[in-house]
């Protein structure tokens, strides 16, 4: 359900906006998009988990949150970043 530490370190890496970036609001997206969408197997395959759905749905609120912030302080960067990973909104 987790994911890696190589593979959080390629989506800093793809996310971020300079060198030192590791915590930017895109990078948490990308990190956070990753882990829902791993967590959304594992509730496929186990549809009575009812904690890891709570854990599912905090985090799709989390991730609406930071996307509301990223499109009201740039939306060009909000389309691009939706762009990137998939999203439908």
């Amino acid at each position: 359900m987790s994911i890696t530490a190589e593979r959080k370190q390629e989506l800093v890496n793809e996310f971020k906006k300079n060198p030192e970036d590791t915590g930017s609001a895109e990078v948490q997206v990308a990190i956070l998009t990753e882990r829902i969408r791993n967590l959304t197997e594992h509730m496929q395959m186990h549809k009575k988990d009812f904690h890891s759905r709570r854990g599912l749905l905090v985090m799709v609120g989390k991730r609406r949150r930071l996307l509301d912030y990223v499109k009201r302080r740039d939306v060009a960067r909000y389309e691009s970043l939706i762009q990137q990973l998939g999203l439908r909104r």
